[in-house]
């Protein structure tokens, strides 16, 4: 229960805190308050949209000292890949791409966990390739970004290879006697549900799935969603190679270099067709995207992510800020002014790189595009007073205002964090602790922004902290403001 306004009952004075020396505010930066901005004229998807295709199971680089699978940075079975990062090629002209772009989580193996993560920001803690079931324990009624889209009234497309092939969207299906594939010419098909992340949630899981074909019929009159999410099939993905090999170029792979020749062939067929359409052209977006590092989750294996458009900083621009697959949903909540996702995290895959896998408190894409492309979030600032004490009942207080300096309103909840708060004091009116967001434990309470519920730019609300420290030393902590509920 929350408690009330510290009340000295003895009528004692209180005693203001120059008289406690040492006490000080350690630092009052914005960690993590994130809302969609006010639309810019060269917004991403503003008119266009955003395409986004899903590739398996290959690193962008690696240690010397691993061979399996191959990494796709300057693989010859790869020539189109590579050219798109390459400076001064002519595909690479509205390219951008990331060189520090990690798994997801400590963990997050193998595929599924990963395409589950690239709607609802988590994995849930299921670690395994299953078809989604009851069962199975993997249909989720949870927060994700498809269903974010339905409620703001976004229009959305799921494409997925080979899915008219299986029995039903949530069904894989696999086999050698299929219609000739367009791309790689084979009769083999394999869609697998695992790389559809929609296919995991109960209000998404048949809704806007479409064969691939069907991409190629919305491209050409332009009926195209918003946002799409395209899987090829495991083929096409890099994932498996074909019996017998794959001839590229003129040249016969197998083995790994095979998926990743098949993979490459698919890209340089499909992305120049999304280039040519409105669709793209009108500020769109094609996100290269691959699922999960292999051989490790450590800072020696990065995942390729990129990113082709008109609104790139193009000429193959490398961005070094780090980022992850909810460095993907950020983008997309920004990007079409949608509440950030906050579904918990489990514990052991926190503290992947710093923990900086919460949507929340996540670097976005935005290092990615020209400034503006994608909405700059609001920011607040804060400012304490100086703490008050009354030395009978070792209760402290003090008062903290938070400021909307940005140009956008900031709407409710907003949440005061008090990270790393020293361990000779407890925070009593606390409304909760972090338990979706790194460091975990921390307390917070509740912003009042008025009965209208939103933080106007370049207004003020206070927050009044009250304290207990029986050992009078100095009370320190780290400031932040969310707009995501801290904890479930």
């Amino acid at each position: 229960m929350k408690k009330h306004l510290l009340n000295d009952r003895s009528n004692r004075p209180l005693v203001a805190s120059e008289s406690r020396p040492g006490f000080s505010l350690r630092r009052t930066a914005l960690l993590g308050a994130v809302v969609a901005g006010a639309c810019l004229s060269a917004q991403l998807a503003s008119a266009g949209g955003i395409f986004v295709i899903a590739m398996e199971n290959h690193n962008f680089t690696q240690p010397t000292n691993q061979s399996s699978p191959q990494p796709v940075f300057g693989n010859p079975a790869a020539p189109y890949m590579n050219s798109l990062i390459t400076p001064g090629n002519p595909n690479a002209a509205q390219v951008s791409f990331a060189v520090n772009y990690f798994n997801s989580g400590t963990g997050v193996h193998p595929s599924e966990p990963n395409y589950v993560w690239a709607e609802a920001g988590t994995d849930f803690g299921f670690h395994s390739d299953a078809d989604p079931s009851v069962p199975n324990g993997n249909i989720y009624d949870t927060p994700h970004l498809t269903a974010q889209l339905n409620a703001a009234g976004i229009p959305w497309k799921n494409y997925q290879e080979d899915v008219q092939l299986a029995a039903t969207p949530t069904n894989s299906a696999s086999g050698n006697t299929g219609p000739v594939n367009p791309f790689n010419g084979s009769t083999q098909y394999n869609y697998a549900v695992k790389h559809n992340p929609m296919a995991f949630f109960s209000d998404t899981h048949l809704q806007n799935v479409y064969p691939l074909a069907q991409l190629f019929d919305d491209l050409n009159n332009n009926t195209t969603g918003r946002y799409n999410w395209i899987t090829p099939n495991q083929y096409n993905d890099a994932h498996t190679a074909l019996n017998g090999g794959f001839t590229y170029h003129g040249i016969h792979y197998s083995g790994d270099s095979a998926n990743i020749a098949q993979g490459d062939n698919f890209l340089a067929q499909v992305i120049p067709q999304i280039m040519a359409t409105p669709a793209y052209q009108d500020n769109g977006v094609i996100i290269i995207w691959w699922d999960e590092t292999e051989g490790g989750d450590d800072l020696t294996r990065t995942l390729p992510e990129i990113i082709i458009s008109p609104l790139a900083k193009g000429n193959a621009y490398a961005s070094s800020v780090v980022v992850n697959h909810s460095s993907d949903i950020k983008s997309m909540e920004e990007i079409f002014g949608l509440p950030l996702i906050n579904n918990p995290i489990p514990v052991t895959e926190t503290n992947n790189f710093g923990g900086y896998n919460n949507v929340a408190t996540v670097n976005d894409l935005s290092d990615l595009f020209i400034a503006g492309a994608i909405p700059a979030p609001a920011s607040t600032a804060i400012s304490a007073e100086g703490f008050v004490s009354n030395p009978h009942t070792h209760q402290v207080k003090q008062i903290v205002h938070i400021t909307n300096n940005g140009t956008s309103p900031i709407p409710a909840p907003l949440f005061l964090v008090l990270d790393n708060l020293s361990a000779n004091a407890t925070l009593l009116n606390s409304d909760g602790t972090t338990a979706i967001l790194t460091p975990l434990g921390s307390p917070y309470v509740s912003v009042s922004v008025g009965g209208d519920g939103i933080l106007r730019p370049h207004e003020t609300k206070t927050v009044a902290l009250e304290f207990l420290d029986p050992t009078d030393a100095p009370i320190t902590y780290d400031a932040s403001v969310l707009d995501v509920t801290p904890a479930p």
